[in-house]
């Protein structure tokens, strides 16, 4: 039983002094140094500049301009380009912010660390947040308790935010608007609705109600949102004494979303009787509540007058008008619907759907709705799961299979998890049910093929559980979303699964596995599979062969390619690209030189831009560089980025500066904007001492803004996978990794 003791004094509490005051910013370690440097002022001047303007960028750039000009950026630059990236909502560039304050040596001030927490949260990076608050200690004050407690509630961890604010309490801190508004958010459900109350008889005796209308408002929306009580939540709305266009806005929105609607209606005629002009906002619930009421008159009256105003051209409001004379015409009719919609200067997926869905609901006009949604995705507009539900709802009604099919292809493309499709294909008919299977495999697939592991195994239950039937192409599909992670773990529990189900002899599933096991590093057991395997087709040979090379067992892979051909087994492209990388790994030149003359003289296969590689970095490796520029002159096709790399990386290797030189002018001819290329012939440079050389390069770099993407690995450890990017602070135990690596290099 959680148990408060809030603070209950007549007026508006202040925080004591003590706890509120910035800690000193005598141990900032350039705050002199670095002012009295005559490029600082001018440099500083220049990036608040850019940033006035949204240019992030350039003014990262400054900010390393000034490094290297030995005028080290002060903790108020490094705060105020933090707080740009917060308002611009350009996160990533945030976070490279915060590497080069680390990288700074700078002592950090209560200002930036809170900046930081803000920055994390609003970014949906609670552990980073957590972790910066933690670390805060006695730096901490009402400004960092208040951003952790919004950072909780507004990522859905409200018994964290709740349990944050007490903590607070019990420090002696003494919250304020900001605080009440975020630990009133947090009890906005109703598991927590009973903290909220008590919260709000705190709120009242302390002041905050009438000092603030952002508290107003959340209390407002805490009774309508955790139990429904509009009474409460109007009686709250009753007594501000001051209330804002927002307010009224919200009330109104309240009311027409939990069915009191002609309320909303009369609460809008008073907001204008009060003097208050109605926004874009406001017009759209107000539209929505005589959707419902079915007042179409009244709508019309508004309509004119959001078009009196200007506010007709507004997306929001457009779509409401479409579905209202879409829902209000009585001789069901779309006209004006569509007239409206036409009207409209620039449509998004909202519009696309509203006027889709219309034509759907007038019940004859299931055809004009298939050509509006082809119009939307020739728009390049993506659909939404609102789409597709109304989109197959009449492909339902035109009883078309081939349209159908097609649309549910398109969605299977986008790799979209339809909720709304998965409730329409509940209600077909008894002989659609197939389709309804066929649809959620291969909604599994998609998830797959775009990495998403975990949604993939929580669908995967949600399936299993309604007792659709599980084929061999969804289990081919986890296990490949396992593989794609190195997930084991979930690949062994997929296994046993599918033993149960009977697929322990499928071919499919069985190439599956094999690549599973291989690609998480257990190549043994890809081989029991195989070896256990009654019917081989060409995937199960390549895909062992595959696991074999990559695990740099190269005689094993060529034996196996052997005892392929041995089977009248006829080898693939992919086939050979195995082979030829087994044979680069160990450098064994006369196999791979045979192997790949084979391919088109025994074999018939036409060796592609791949295998060309391959061949390129098994002479690259062996230091045969100028026979390996040799075979690029002499290839059928203009060699492209990937061979050039790989010449490129063969010639860092064995220090070959003019080779790798040109290979790196050929790269950057085909893709220039590709930082591999620079930051691969630097470090040629570098390891041949030309460091003017590297300068040159670097700079290069910098002036194209140009990133490289950061590279990131990933464990699975007790069910859960643990990804690490480079430089990342983000896992819980961060500190603790770090130490471990700290002491194995001091070992090593």
């Amino acid at each position: 039983m959680i148990t408060l003791s809030l603070p209950s004094p007549s007026q508006p509490l202040l925080p004591p002094s003590s706890k509120t005051l910035n800690p000193s910013r005598q141990n900032i370690i350039p705050s002199s140094d670095s002012r009295k440097t005559p490029n600082f002022e001018p440099l500083k001047n220049s990036l608040i500049r850019q940033l006035d303007v949204g240019h992030l960028r350039h003014a990262i750039s400054t900010l390393d301009l000034m490094t290297q000009q030995k005028a080290p950026p002060d903790l108020t630059t490094y705060s105020i380009l933090l707080k740009s990236c917060i308002r611009f909502r350009n996160f990533q560039l945030g976070k490279l912010v915060h590497r080069k304050l680390i990288q700074s040596r700078l002592e950090l001030d209560s200002v930036v660390l809170n900046t930081l927490i803000s920055l994390y949260s609003k970014c949906g990076d609670v552990d980073s947040a957590r972790s910066i608050f933690e670390g805060m200690g006695n730096k901490r004050d009402l400004v960092s308790w208040s951003a952790m407690v919004s950072c909780f509630a507004n990522n859905s961890m409200e018994l964290q935010a709740i349990c944050t604010f007490l903590d607070m309490l019990e420090l002696g801190f003494y919250p304020n608007e900001y605080c009440f508004t975020a630990v009133i958010r947090a009890s906005s459900n109703a598991k927590y609705s009973w903290i909220g109350e008590i919260i709000y008889g705190s709120v009242l005796k302390t002041g905050y109600f009438e000092a603030d209308v952002c508290v107003g408002c959340e209390l407002i929306d805490m009774f309508a949102k955790s139990s429904g009580d509009l009474g409460s939540a109007y009686k709250v709305f009753e007594k501000m004494p001051e209330r804002n266009l927002v307010t009224w806005t919200l009330m109104i929105t309240r009311f027409a979303q939990l069915g009191c609607a002609r309320d909303a209606i009369n609460l809008f005629l008073d907001m204008e009787l009060s003097g208050y002009a109605p926004d874009r906002f406001t017009y759209s619930s107000v539209l929505s509540t005589c959707t419902e009421l079915g007042l179409l008159a009244l709508g019309k009256q508004l309509h004119s007058r959001v078009i009196r105003f200007g506010l007709a051209l507004d997306v929001c409001v457009g779509c409401s008008l479409v579905n209202m004379y879409a829902k209000c015409t009585v001789d069901g009719l779309v006209n004006d619907s569509r007239k409206t919609f036409d009207q409209m200067p620039a449509h998004n997926v909202m519009s696309w759907t509203a006027i889709i869905t219309a034509y759907v609901q007038s019940g004859e006009c299931d055809k004009e709705a298939i050509e509006l949604f082809c119009r939307m995705i020739s728009g390049q507009i993506q659909p939404n799961q609102f789409s597709f539900s109304s989109v197959l709802k009449t492909c339902g009604n035109l009883s078309d299979p081939y349209i159908g099919e097609q649309v549910y292809g398109y969605a299977v493309k986008l790799s979209l998890i339809v909720w709304g499709i998965l409730l329409l294909a509940c209600m077909l008919r008894a002989e659609e049910w197939k389709m309804l299977e066929k649809l959620l495999n291969a909604i599994v697939d998609g998830y797959a093929k775009n990495m998403k592991c975990e949604e993939n195994f929580l669908l995967f239950n949600e399936i299993t559980d309604t007792g659709i039937g599980i084929n061999a192409f969804t289990f081919a599909s986890l296990l490949s979303g396992a593989a794609s992670i190195g997930a084991m773990g979930k690949g062994e529990q997929i296994h046993g699964r599918l033993l149960k189900e009977g697929f322990e002899s499928n071919q499919c599933i069985c190439n599956a596995l094999i690549s599973m096991y291989s690609r998480c590093g257990n190549i043994e057991s890809a081989f029991q599979v195989f070896d256990q395997m009654e019917d081989r087709n060409v995937i199960s040979w390549t895909s062992m062969i595959t696991g074999f090379a990559k695990h740099g067992f190269a005689a094993r892979a060529l034996e196996m390619f052997h005892k392929m051909l041995e089977t009248g087994t006829k080898p693939n492209e992919i086939t050979f690209v195995a082979v030829l990388s087994a044979c680069s790994h160990v450098g064994m030149i006369f196999e791979g030189r045979k192997h790949f003359n084979s391919m088109y003289e025994v074999h018939g296969i036409v060796p592609r831009m791949e295998h060309y590689a391959c061949m390129v970095d098994l002479l690259g490796r062996s230091g045969l560089l100028v026979e390996a520029m040799e075979l690029i002159n002499s290839m059928p096709f203009m060699a492209d980025a990937l061979v050039w790399r790989t010449l490129l990386g063969a010639c860092r290797v064995h220090g070959n500066t003019e080779l790798g030189k040109h290979a790196a002018e050929m790269i950057l001819e085909q893709e220039p904007d590709d930082p591999a290329a620079y930051i691969l012939l630097s470090n040629l440079h570098a390891s041949a001492g030309q460091w003017r050389d590297v300068a040159k390069i670097r700079k290069s770099v910098k002036e194209q803004n140009l990133i490289k993407e950061a590279g990131y690995s990933w464990i699975e450890v007790e069910n859960t996978v643990h990804r690490f990017h480079v430089g990342d602070t983000s896992h819980p135990q961060a500190w603790e990794i770090y130490q471990e690596l700290d002491q194995l290099a001091a070992k090593i």
